[in-house]
């Protein structure tokens, strides 16, 4: 008699971890991060400013073949703070922990963000900024800073703007001298495609919550059939 039972327990966990699977895909995908700042944070994009000390959600809204759209969020993810563009930059080795690194200011002024890895992952996005605010940066840190000429307004205009690198001198360089690209083969497994992975379609789930039931419900009428 007891074997029904912990059969129907054991379904309804299958069934469980099922639902939560697409879930988690979508976090892997969109790199959802909640990072907490302990002091003002520089940050460029579509409506590039300094963030004050709190609580921010980072998630990448899109990737066209060589760049991608990040967006930070307030806490609870109701109001888009700017929308930022980014180049992937490659590191030898990951970390379980998310990372910010920063370009240093002079003393009274604000970090710049200038990258973020994600937790697990050999590859991260490097963020490209105004040439004006690339030229003040580059000076600053004494290293090149990506950069786009162009105005950017909407999302659109961050997937088509130019990028390049300027150095301290106001030299401009290639991107390449600044970022390293992924190898092809960690850019073919980690690097986000423009639409969620096939296998985080809930059609699947859907079909195999289905067989889920109707074995819990076979089992249930062989419990009182015993």
């Amino acid at each position: 008699m007891k074997t029904p039972k912990t059969l129907v327990l054991a379904l309804c966990a299958v069934a469980l971890c099922a639902i939560m699977v697409p879930s988690a895909m979508a976090d892997d995908w969109n790199r959802k991060t909640t990072i907490t700042f302990n002091q003002p944070v520089e940050v460029p994009g579509v409506n590039a400013q300094i963030l004050p000390a709190g609580t921010y959600v980072f998630k990448i809204l899109d990737s066209v073949s060589d760049r991608h759209i990040v967006q930070i969020f307030s806490p609870d993810m109701t109001h888009v703070y700017t929308t930022i563009l980014a180049i992937p930059n490659y590191r030898l080795t990951t970390t379980d922990k998310t990372v910010m690194t920063f370009k240093e200011r002079a003393e009274g002024q604000p970090e710049a963000l200038r990258a973020w890895f994600y937790p697990g992952h050999q590859w991260g996005e490097e963020f490209v900024y105004p040439k004006s605010k690339a030229v003040e940066l580059a000076k600053a840190v004494n290293e090149p800073v990506l950069y786009t000429t162009t105005e950017v307004a909407t999302i659109d205009d961050l997937k088509n703007a130019p990028i390049e690198a300027v150095r301290p001198t106001g030299e401009t360089v290639p991107v390449a001298e600044v970022v390293q690209a992924p190898p092809v083969e960690v850019a073919q497994n980690e690097l986000p495609t423009k639409e969620l992975p096939k296998t985080a379609s809930y059609l699947p789930l859907i079909a195999l919550l289905g067989v889920v039931l109707s074995l819990a419900g076979a089992a249930i009428s062989f419990k009182f059939s015993a």
